[in-house]
């Protein structure tokens, strides 16, 4: 009788419920909760890793730099990229020791002061600092650094550094110093602007160059004894007066301007400046001029505008990973529920199979 009785097709009233009640495998169930958990971290994660990559770059000046005892040094650093606070640091190398002269993140260092501020070019950030009341013992070199702790040895995140040269009080006179008074100039588009270069005592011999930018990047802007820009001339009020005159300044003129000796024999940098940074801001129009005039001073409230726009789109990113992460483990428990409801769906198919094949 039973195997008469299993010959038959249960009816369809009996059939759904039981097909309902198949067991779903723990490998398709693990398999989904995985996917979900690597699309969550593709989709979070990779922003981070594409900026953790080659995406910054790390820009300062070669030098040497000569400054005296008891003078303020200006040493110029500027990151290409997002703004990083908690990743550059600087370091000073002197005598194959290393020291920590300045951290964005923590520390207190007396005499040092950051000069961090966003430039008007997209995504450069200024991160230079200012040491004040030089001593002797502020001679070396100095390296911008972004450092993410990764790295077992710090010798392999430094770049070639800028050197700084300290003229004691009771040391001889040098041979060469290169002055440049200006730290920062603003102008608008179409104005004449002059960058200031006092150069005392000669040097070996070799032209005095302006170059704007630093590295291999850097753009030849005069040269004293060869070819120069079209709207660049020489000043020349004296004979240690090395000072530039730019006329029609464009946007694209903005940068940071160095006043540098070169030395023919080696052909090489023998001294530079500290560098004049140059800010362009476009010229109003006559209907903008009032716009511009009142619209000038609300700049700062505008800035912490977008930071806190930023920081809320930052926030919404949080709560909806946490959202994703809760519907997960919302949907894991109903999975385990739902697998724990299976044999006793089973039993009643077996029990509802039995008794009618019993019958």
């Amino acid at each position: 009788m039973l195997h008469r009785g299993l010959q038959h097709p249960p009816d369809s009233r009996t059939a759904v419920p039981c097909a309902l009640a198949m067991p779903t495998s723990p490998y398709l169930v693990h398999l989904t909760s995985f996917h979900l958990l690597l699309a969550l971290f593709l989709v979070f994660s990779g922003p981070s890793e594409q900026r953790s990559g080659n995406e910054w770059q790390v820009l300062q000046p070669e030098g040497p730099m000569r400054v005296a005892e008891g003078e303020a040094l200006l040493l110029r650093c500027t990151v290409v990229g997002s703004s990083v606070d908690d990743m550059i640091r600087w370091i000073r190398v002197r005598n194959q020791d290393q020291q920590e002269i300045y951290n964005f993140k923590h520390g207190f260092f007396p005499g040092v002061m950051p000069m961090t501020q966003r430039t008007l070019e997209s995504l450069n950030w200024d991160y230079s600092i200012r040491i004040h009341k030089v001593t002797r013992e502020d001679a070396g070199t100095y390296h911008c650094v972004r450092f993410d702790g990764l790295s077992q040895h710090l010798e392999e995140t430094l770049n070639e550094g800028t050197s700084v040269l300290v003229k004691g009080a009771e040391d001889p006179e040098p041979d060469l110093w290169i002055i440049q008074p200006q730290e920062s100039v603003s102008v608008t588009t179409g104005d004449t602007v002059i960058l200031n270069c006092t150069v005392l005592g000669n040097g070996p011999p070799g032209p005095i160059r302006w170059f704007r930018g630093t590295g291999l990047s850097r753009e030849a802007i005069y040269n004293f004894e060869g070819i120069s820009h079209p709207n660049v001339t020489a000043v020349r009020a004296s004979d240690n007066d090395f000072s530039i005159l730019l006329e029609g300044i464009s946007i694209e003129d903005a940068g940071t301007y160095y006043c540098v000796k070169f030395q023919r024999k080696l052909n090489r940098q023998y001294l530079s400046g500290q560098g004049t940074r140059l800010t362009v801001r476009a010229k109003p129009t006559s209907l903008q001029e009032g716009e511009f005039i009142y619209g000038s001073s609300d700049w700062t409230s505008l800035t912490g505008l977008l930071s806190t726009f930023l920081l809320a789109v930052l926030g919404l990113k949080a709560v909806t990973l946490a959202a994703l992460l809760l519907a997960l483990a919302v949907h894991r428990r109903r999975t385990w529920q739902e697998g724990f409801k299976i044999p006793e769906s089973a039993e009643l198919c077996t029990s509802l199979y039995g008794s009618k094949g019993q019958g």
